[in-house]
This record gives structure tokens, sequence and C-alpha cells, in this order.
């Protein structure tokens, strides 16, 4: 992977839509070594150690101490003096901070059953990336995120570790460094180019795209951009992208372009023209099952005459669209529309002859 340097985009550039997926931009600019420094809370445990030894630390000798900024010590101890109540103040004699009350340990965080539960589901969600590219930068934030949190009440996230799992089907393995390339080009509106292995292609093909948008379908991460080439706007899956470059060109991405409006009518990954009426006819067993979850916004299900429900959907006909109902086999029957019930039909005939032999 290799990008060329990055022109500066002009000014007055539209700001990209708040739901892309990018990287953070970059950090101001730290005091020698303030990039190694401890997390918040192993700081002010740190304060705390050398202002109960009666040390008298100042911010100068602090931000040595901790290889932090002057103001980064000072919003530390302003948030131990008032929002863990520790009882510090400037002692002018010493020149330094004490407290001026007794203090035996430091404050604990205290968190909720609920607090608890969302952080544990947090870490169970990097299970599936376990081995991958992802897993030490997703690990390192979330230990960022629970540093110095300590339990409360009669729970614990032992407790909680037994309780709770995830078991995805299907999870797309990608590559670190082949997201990060595309969500910088996303980030900074520079043209990228890529080789591309569509589903039906016998080779892999140099695509040339102003990138739109990153989003996760399925647990698949897609590349949303247009085509400078077909001049159309295209999906791209991330498992069938490689060799990622970034251009000098810079691009406007267009106002109108919109996420959510392009994939209104989808029912999942693939872009549909226009949505149609879909009427899906379950039995009882799918009914209820269907009846679980929200498979698309539009959904709207009604019991039948003699059980089972009645499915309709204003959904674009798409790939995704058959597999989902194919996965119902012979618990769900196609009404509506005319074409997609001949499809249906055709894929379970073509099925069943593969077990006529």
């Amino acid at each position: 992977m290799t990008s060329e340097p990055l022109e500066q985009p002009p000014e007055g550039l539209p700001g990209l839509d708040s739901r892309a997926l990018v990287p953070a931009p970059p950090a101001r600019r730290r005091p020698r070594g303030e990039s190694f420094s401890r997390p918040p809370m192993a700081r002010m445990m740190r304060i705390h150690d050398l202002i109960q030894r009666g040390t008298h630390p100042n911010c100068t000798t602090l931000a040595a101490e901790l290889e932090v900024s002057d103001k980064t010590v000072m919003r530390d101890i302003e948030f131990m003096r008032d929002r863990l109540q520790l009882p510090i103040a400037y002692n002018a004699l010493h020149r330094g901070f004490a407290y001026t009350g007794e203090v035996n340990h430091f404050p604990r965080i205290t968190v909720t059953e609920g607090e608890l539960v969302a952080l544990l589901v947090a870490q169970k969600a990097l299970e599936p990336y376990k081995g991958t590219d992802f897993e030490k930068p997703l690990r390192s934030a979330l230990q960022k995120m629970s540093s110095g949190l300590h339990e409360s009440g009669q729970f614990s996230i032992q407790d909680l570790q037994s309780a709770i799992s995830f078991r995805p089907v299907g999870l797309a393995l990608q590559e670190l460094r082949t997201f990060d390339t595309l969500a910088q080009a996303v980030s900074t509106s520079h043209v990228v180019e890529f080789d591309y292995f569509k589903l039906k292609g016998k080779k892999s093909e140099r695509r040339r795209i102003e990138p739109f948008h990153l989003g996760c379908i399925d647990n698949q991460w897609y590349l949303i951009g247009h085509d400078l080439v077909r001049a159309k706007t295209r999906t791209f899956a991330l498992t069938r992208l490689s060799n990622p470059k970034i251009l000098k060109q810079f691009f406007r991405r267009p106002e109108s372009f919109s996420i959510e409006g392009m994939m209104a009518s989808s029912f999942s990954a693939f872009e549909t023209p226009k949505p149609e009426r879909v009427v899906i006819r379950l039995d009882p067993f799918a009914a209820r099952l269907a009846a679980e979850r929200v498979w698309h916004p539009s959904q709207r299900l009604k019991p039948a005459p003699g059980g089972g429900a009645v499915l309709t959907l204003e959904v674009g006909l798409a790939p995704d669209l058959e597999n989902w109902i194919l996965g119902w086999g012979s618990h769900a029957k196609v009404l509506e529309p005319a074409a997609l019930c001949e499809r249906i039909a055709s894929i379970a005939r073509a099925m069943a002859l593969q077990y006529s032999s």
C-alpha cells in the first residue's frame, strides 16, 4: 500500500457527513513525551500519591513527572477537586499543592450495573476480531475507556462474563491498512485507486473512485463512491478490494449525497433504483420469528386467516432480498410482485434439481 502526498483541500469545503466513519483529526502538538503519558486516571492517582506524601508538587514539577503540559495538569487538578471532591488547594508557603483535609485513599469512580453491562458488551464485541489487524487498536481503545473504573454494588464484570456472549456468523475479515487508507481518502476528499474483484469477475479491475462514505452492513464494510470511469455511484465490498492508493486529485462531494437517501429502498447492502411492494406469506413458525426482529423500516406484519402472518415490505428487488426470502425455506411464500415470485420459484427449482440425482 502506498500513498502520494496529499494536497490541502481548498477553503470553503462542505463538511463531511457526520455518519461517515473516518479517522480522528490530527492531535494538537504536545510537549515532548506527552504522547506516551499515562491515561488520565493513572495521572490523577500519581498526583494524589505525590500530594499525600507531602511533597507539595506544583504544575511545573507535575508536568515534568507526568510528561504532559501545564494545562493538562491543571485540568486534572480541577477534576480531582470538583468532581472527585478531594480537598486540594495551592499552598503558597510551600509553592505547591496540598490537601487541606484528611484523605485516606484515592476515591473510586463507581459505575452502575447498566454501565458495566455496556462496557462488557463492548468488550465482547471485540472477540470476533481476535487475531485480525483490528484487535490491537480496538482493545487499546477499550482499555482507555475502562481505565480507572471500579465495580460497585453486588455485581461485577467477572459475574457478567458468563452471562453475555457474542457469536457472529459469516464475519468478514478486513485488513486494517486498507481500511485506514480508504478512511483517510474519505476524510480528506481525495480520489483513490484500488484493485477490485467483482463477484462474477474472472480477474480484478483497477478502479478510480471519489470516495463518499464507509459503512458497515451485516458485519461487512463497504465503500460507497463515484466511479470516475463508469460515471456512476458504486458500492464496493472491502473484502474484494486491494492495493488502495490515495491520489493527489481532490474532489468535492456532492451536497445532494445522502447515505440514507441512497440506501432508502435497499433491503441490505445492494443499492436499488426504486422500492416495490413485496408481500410474503409466512406460516405460524416463521411468523413468530419474523415478529421478533425489525428486518426493514418499512415492514408491516399482519395476522393471516388460518394462522401465520402476511409480511409487507417496501424495498427494491435485489439478490440480498432474494437470499433472505430463500433462507425461510418452505416457511415463506412470495405473493407479490409476480417477477419476484417467479425468481424465487426458479431458484428453488434449480436447487431441487441438484438433489434429484
